[in-house]
């Protein structure tokens, strides 16, 4: 196979799992297509361009043909099949007829033909559109709607700039090296973990992540298993929520209109403008700055522990926080030094694909159990995210580029020391 005909195969590949691609993902295709499979940036694009992926949302292959999922339901297979075949053709020769003429929806013609190919013989065939329609309405239940724009009450701005991440400690298990310099832009983070209240008014509006309805998938046998069925106990309404999977964690974050942090915005924060220090404090453990170490026996209130430089609390202790990132043995898992993110081509996709995730993500800030060198902001953590354990929760960010704002509103960051 020839390193073109290789490149193809990867396109095809693609294809068949997703209609669709970001524009940061198509960027790293051609990137692939020139370094990997030698092909010129022409040859590669064209390649992209013929494939019929669209850069963009997901395809409703139903949408494309202008046909009801309730159609199915409503015709016998030979007449279903004989209306896919009839929109079809009608579509494709008002196409052919379109000549060059610029779509409004962005494609070429020629693009818009072998969507419609790619929706014909997906529909058409049985055995496909069930598997199809399996994807699509499974996914469309577990997709919660956001909010728009995102609440910044009780978030933190913390201002672009550089920061050295990583450690060299003695303590470590050798993931945190090396340091280095690492650029993002500005972006909010919540001051404290999500507490069970907040997560109660979640489950309350999205019942398909309940521990009744949620499937085994994207949880385990731990999922909110310190409720007391469909809640809290009373004593604990500010306490920080655990025993949530990374993929509910990711749906609560959609719902407010926000998503986890990158592991490299995490620890900016948790560093709270001061570089080189091994806990949000200092260098020395203090059981009196964070809960650790069995020292309390379990959470506590968000808040009771004095917070960082950038006015945030319980970035350490308290409970592990997950992550947007796949977990890299090495800290440096990116070539870009800014804005890194890991197990992805960018943000953007795992916003919009998470679930479809399957490896590993990142924990970060310990937890109430562990002792006081694993505490340290530079400690390193990873799980499946269908882990649910005790002493896990998480908080939100959301990027300053994506509120259409400038960055007056929401609680204020003192000035960054990076």
């Amino acid at each position: 196979m020839s390193k073109r005909e290789e490149f193809i195969a990867i396109i095809n590949a693609l294809r068949t799992a997703s209609t669709s691609i970001t524009d940061e993902q198509r960027k790293g295709l051609l990137r692939l297509g020139v370094q990997q499979h030698s092909l010129t940036v022409e040859e590669a694009s064209e390649i992209l361009n013929s494939s019929g992926l669209v850069i963009g949302k997901q395809i409703d292959l139903f949408d494309v043909l202008g046909i009801s999922i309730s159609d199915v339901h409503n015709s016998d297979e030979s007449t279903f099949a004989s209306r896919i075949d009839a929109v079809h053709k009608k579509l494709y020769s008002a196409s052919l007829t379109a000549g060059g003429r610029p779509r409004s929806d962005g494609r070429t013609e020629e693009q818009w033909r072998i969507l419609l190919n790619q929706a014909r013989d997906t529909l058409i065939d049985s055995q496909k559109r069930q598997s199809y329609l399996s994807t699509l309405q499974h996914k469309k239940r577990f997709t919660v709607n956001e909010t728009s724009p995102p609440s910044l009450d009780n978030m933190v701005l913390i201002p672009a700039g550089e920061f050295e991440m990583g450690s060299n400690d003695e303590e470590s298990f050798g993931d945190e090296h090396p340091i280095h310099n690492v650029f993002l832009d500005a972006f909010y983070i919540d001051q404290f973990p999500v507490t069970n209240a907040q997560y109660k008014e979640f489950i309350d509006e999205n019942p398909q992540w309940s521990i009744h309805d949620i499937p085994k998938k994207y949880c385990d046998v731990d999922y909110l298993k310190h409720w007391q069925g469909s809640t809290y106990r009373k004593t604990e309404v500010d306490h920080p929520v655990i025993n949530v999977s990374w993929y509910a964690a990711m749906a609560y974050a959609q719902w407010c209109g926000k998503r986890l942090p990158t592991e490299a915005e995490w620890e900016k924060a948790a560093r709270g403008g001061v570089n080189g220090n091994k806990y949000p404090w200092g260098n020395v453990a203090d059981s009196t700055k964070a809960n650790y170490d069995w020292n309390v026996g379990g959470t506590s209130t968000v808040g009771e522990y004095p917070p960082n430089g950038y006015d945030l609390y319980d970035m350490c202790g308290n409970v592990w926080e997950w992550c947007l990132d796949a977990y890299h043995e090495s800290i440096a898992m990116s070539s870009f030094p800014r804005n890194p993110i890991s197990g992805a081509n960018s943000i953007d996709w795992i916003f919009h694909h998470y679930l479809d995730v399957e490896s590993n993500r990142v924990l970060r800030g310990g937890s109430w159990r562990i002792p006081a060198s694993l505490i340290r902001i530079a400690n390193r953590n990873a799980e499946s995210p269908s882990f649910s354990l005790n002493v896990i929760g998480f908080r939100c960010v959301c990027a300053v580029s994506s509120l259409n704002l400038e960055p007056s509103s929401g609680i204020q960051s003192e000035s960054s020391n990076d």
